[in-house]
C-alpha cells in the first residue's frame, strides 16, 4: 500500500500591517513602562493572529532602528527615556508654600511642582521640567530638572540669627528658607529686622544660599518697614533717579501764545474734575453745553502728559520701566515725578491746562452724531470728590448740578446700551482701609460705588472705545493690517472654565439656561439674581477667574466683558504708560502721518501686561498685610464666613463684612480625613461623609496670624 503523503498548507497572502503609530505613544509615556508583545496586543485590541504577528514585526523594525530595547523575559521598552517633548522651559511662579507654577511662553495652563520637586529652584528662576504622565487633574504637572539661570532679584528677609554667622529667613507665601549672610555692615543687623538681600551663592547639593545685604529696612511689624518691605519684594523703586528728576527742573508750566495758537481753546466752557477724595492726580476733567439742537456737548479733557514725556528723554525711559502707577494702602509709588503728576500734568482747579481733548455732540439716547480729537487748553473750575458730587446730586442743587444731571442722565443711557450689547459687569470689590497716625487699620469696608463713580466710568469707556475705533477704521482696503495702535482687548471666555463656573453656581441654587440665549444673558440674570445676597461676592469673584485676562495688544480685536469691537487706553496717561504710547500715535494721525512697527509695540505691549500684573501682585500683598493685622487685633471673636477657596490642603474661608480670607488645613480637621473633589467643589470626609462645598458658610475663629507671610490661620467653630 502506497503511503499517503500530508497536503501541503494553503500559502497565506496576509499583508504586514505597520502598527508604528499606534505602538510608540504607549512607549513615549512619562515615566517609562515595559511590556510584552501580548500587552501591546491586550492595550491595542488586538486578537487575530495576522494582526498579532504584524505586531511583532513592527517590534523588531523598532528594535533595528533603536527606537526601542528589549530587556529581560521578553519585555520592551523605550530607549529614549524622556523623550524631548515632554520637556517645558519657563520661570518659576512660587504661589503657595506646598507648590509653585512653571510658567511657560506659549503653553496654555502653567505646570504645577510640588515643593519637593523644586530642587532648590526659587522664585523666578528660569528652569528646565520634565511634564509627568496626565492624572485627572486638567492642570500639566512636571519636575525640575535642571536650573538654567537663576534670578538675582533682590529677596526680601528677616534677620533670625545676629552675630559672627548672621541669616536671614524668607518667610512669604512663596517659601521658607534661610540665608546666610556676608559682606560690610552687618553688625547693626537685630534680630527681626527685615532686610533687602541680594543673593551671592545658590543653593546646590552642597552649598547654601548666601546674600549681601543691599537694604537695612528696619525692625518687622512697623508700618513703614513694612510698605518698604512690600516694595523691596516686588521690585517697586523707592525714589526717582537724580539725572531724571533734574530732567524735569526745566519743563514749561506757563502756556506761550505760540502755542495756544496751534491748541483749541476751551477756558470758557465750564469745566469740573470728579476724584477721590485723597487724589491728587487728576487725569482727567468733564465739560457740558446744551447745544442750539437740543443735543449735548460732553468734553471728555486728558492730561497731556505726551507733551512732557517725549520719546527716549531720561523722564521717558523711566516712566516706561515703571509702566505703571501702583497703589498700596497708605501710598501711592508714581509712574511719573510728583512735579508732573501731581503739578504740571494733574488737572487741579483755577489752573489753565494742557489737554488732550475728545469732544462729543450726543443725543438723549446717548448715540454719538459727531466727535472731534485734537489738542486743547482747559481751565477747571471746581474739582469735586466723589462724595461731593454724590451730594450735588441727591439734593438737585449746588456748583454744576445742572451739568452732572445731564451727565449722570446720559451716563446711565450708554450704560444700558452697553448691556444691551452684551456687556458683563461682573466687578473686582475694592477695600478701603482707615488706618491711625501709625499706620494700624481700624477699619476695613468696602468701597461703595455710586452714581458719581459710574458717571465718571461711562465717559472714560466711551473716550476709549472712539478712540480705538477711530484708528482701526483707518485701515485701507489694500492693508493688511492698519496704522499700529496700541488696543486693550479681552478674549472670549474658555467654555471649559465658564462650564466649571456655571456648575458652580448650580450647586449655590442658581440654575442658568444657556440654551434660551448667548452666555451674557445668562450672567445679566445671574447678577440680578445673586445682587444683595451673601454669596454676592465670591460668585463675582468666581466669574472673574473663569474670564479671559485683558491684555495690551496691536491686534485691534474685541473687548468681550464690555462688549467693544475696539477699546484702547487713552484717559489715564498719568499713571499708565499706556496711554501715552495711545496718544503719541493718535497725535500721529491726527497730523496725517503713518506709524506701522507691530514688532517694537508688541513688546511694550508685553511689558506693559507684565508691569500691570506686578503692580496688581503688589496691591493685593499691602492689602493682605493691613487684613492680617486688622483680623489680628479682634482677639478669639467668633466670624461668620464663607467657603472662598478648596485645595488638596487647605479650605479658604473669607469674611464677608471685611473681605479679610483666611485658611484650614484639612490635616487640622480632627473629626475626620477630608479629601478634596475638584469636579464638585468641595472637600468630603471619608469616614462620615461629611462635606464642605464652596459658598458654604461656616463660623471660625482666628488661631494665628503670621504676618511676615501674610497668613491668616482658622479654626472651625
Amino acid at each position: 500500500m502506497s503511503k499517503l503523503k500530508k497536503r501541503p498548507k494553503a500559502q497565506t497572502n496576509a499583508k504586514i500591517i505597520d502598527y508604528t503609530a499606534s505602538i510608540l505613544p504607549i512607549f513615549k509615556q512619562i515615566p517609562p513602562v515595559s511590556y510584552t508583545t501580548q500587552e501591546l496586543c491586550a492595550l491595542l485590541k488586538l486578537k487575530k493572529k495576522r494582526e498579532k504577528a504584524s505586531v511583532k514585526e513592527t517590534l523588531r523594525h523598532l528594535i533595528a532602528k533603536g527606537t526601542i530595547r528589549t530587556i529581560n523575559k521578553g519585555r520592551y521598552i523605550c530607549c529614549t527615556t524622556h523623550p524631548e517633548e515632554t520637556y517645558a522651559v519657563g520661570r518659576v511662579d512660587w504661589v503657595r508654600a506646598e507648590y509653585a507654577y512653571i510658567v511657560v511662553p506659549g503653553l496654555e495652563k502653567d505646570i504645577l511642582v510640588v515643593h519637593q520637586n523644586l530642587h532648590t529652584a526659587l522664585d523666578k528662576d528660569l528652569v528646565k521640567v520634565r511634564l509627568l504622565p496626565k492624572k485627572q487633574r486638567k492642570r500639566p504637572e512636571g519636575i525640575v530638572v535642571e536650573i538654567l539661570e537663576r534670578s538675582t532679584d533682590p529677596i526680601l528677609g528677616r534677620i533670625v540669627v545676629t552675630g559672627h554667622c548672621p541669616k536671614a529667613l524668607v518667610e512669604q507665601r512663596k517659601g521658607t528658607y534661610e540665608i546666610v549672610l556676608e559682606g560690610e555692615k552687618l553688625s547693626d543687623l537685630q534680630e527681626n529686622d527685615k532686610v533687602v538681600i541680594k543673593p551671592t551663592l545658590f543653593p546646590g547639593k552642597k552649598a547654601q544660599l548666601t546674600g549681601t545685604v543691599v537694604h537695612h529696612l528696619g525692625p518687622a511689624g512697623i508700618h513703614e518697614v513694612e510698605m518698604h518691605a512690600i516694595m523691596a519684594e516686588f521690585g517697586l523703586p523707592y525714589a526717582f533717579p537724580p539725572h531724571v528728576l533734574e530732567s524735569t527742573k526745566q519743563l514749561p508750566a506757563i502756556i506761550s501764545d505760540q502755542e495756544m495758537a496751534n491748541r483749541r481753546d476751551l477756558r470758557g466752557i465750564p469745566t469740573f474734575t470728579i476724584d477721590p477724595a485723597d487724589a491728587q492726580d487728576f487725569d482727567d476733567a468733564l465739560s457740558y453745553q446744551k447745544l442750539e439742537n437740543l443735543h449735548h456737548q460732553v468734553g471728555i479733557h486728558i492730561a497731556d502728559v505726551s507733551y512732557y514725556v517725549l520719546p527716549d528723554t531720561p523722564l521717558d525711559q523711566e516712566a516706561y520701566l515703571r509702566n505703571t502707577s501702583v497703589y498700596l494702602v497708605d501710598r501711592c509709588i508714581p509712574m511719573l515725578p510728583e512735579l508732573l503728576s501731581n503739578a504740571l500734568c494733574s488737572l487741579r482747579p483755577n489752573e489753565d491746562k494742557r489737554t488732550f481733548s475728545a469732544i462729543f455732540e450726543l443725543d438723549d439716547q446717548g448715540k454719538v452724531h459727531h466727535m472731534w480729537l485734537g489738542e486743547t487748553v482747559i481751565h477747571s473750575n471746581k474739582r469735586f470728590t466723589y462724595e461731593a458730587a454724590k451730594a450735588t446730586l441727591d439734593a438737585q442743587t449746588g456748583d454744576f448740578y445742572p451739568a452732572l444731571a445731564a451727565l449722570n442722565t446720559l451716563a446711565k443711557r450708554l450704560r444700558e446700551e452697553r448691556l444691551k450689547q452684551g456687556a458683563i459687569n461682573f466687578e473686582t470689590r475694592e477695600l478701603v482701609f482707615e488706618l491711625d497716625e501709625q499706620g494700624t487699620p481700624l477699619q476695613v469696608v468696602p468701597k461703595i460705588r455710586t452714581d458719581a463713580h459710574k458717571l465718571i466710568e461711562e465717559f472714560m469707556l466711551l473716550a476709549n472705545k472712539e478712540v480705538a475705533t477711530y484708528v482701526a477704521k483707518m485701515k485701507q482696503k489694500q492693508e493688511k493690517t492698519g496704522p499700529t495702535f496700541v488696543y486693550r482687548t479681552h478674549d472670549n471666555p474658555d467654555p471649559k472654565k465658564l462650564n466649571t463656573f456655571f456648575l458652580f453656581v448650580k450647586q449655590l441654587g442658581y440654575t442658568i439656561n444657556l440654551d434660551k440665549g448667548p452666555i451674557f444673558k445668562a450672567m445679566h440674570y445671574l447678577e440680578e439674581a445673586i445682587q444683595g445676597t451673601q454669596e454676592e461676592d465670591i460668585i463675582h469673584a468666581f466669574a472673574i477667574r473663569s474670564m479671559a485676562k485683558a491684555l495690551y495688544t496691536t491686534e485691534p480685536n474685541p473687548h468681550f466683558a464690555l462688549a467693544f469691537r475696539h477699546y484702547s487706553h487713552f484717559t489715564s496717561p498719568i499713571r499708565r504708560y499706556s496711554d501715552v504710547l495711545v496718544h503719541r500715535l493718535l497725535k500721529k494721525y491726527l497730523q496725517g502721518e503713518k506709524t506701522y512697527a507691530i514688532a517694537a509695540y508688541e513688546e511694550k505691549c508685553r511689558y506693559a501686561v507684565e508691569r500691570e500684573r506686578v503692580a496688581a501682585n503688589a496691591e493685593r500683598a499691602s492689602i493682605k498685610y493691613k487684613q492680617v493685622e486688622f483680623i489680628r487685633n479682634l482677639g478669639d471673636q467668633v466670624l461668620e464666613g464663607i467657603v472662598s477657596g478648596l485645595t488638596e490642603w487647605n479650605m479658604y474661608v473669607e469674611i464677608p463684612s471685611n473681605a479679610c480670607e483666611g485658611m484650614i488645613g484639612l490635616s487640622d480637621l480632627s473629626d475626620d480625613v477630608y479629601v478634596f473633589e475638584e469636579k464638585s467643589f468641595q472637600v468630603v470626609g471619608k469616614k462620615h461623609k461629611k462635606c464642605y462645598r464652596l459658598g458654604d458658610f461656616v463660623q471660625v475663629q482666628v488661631t494665628n496670624c503670621d504676618l511676615n507671610r501674610r497668613l491668616i490661620h482658622f479654626k472651625l467653630v
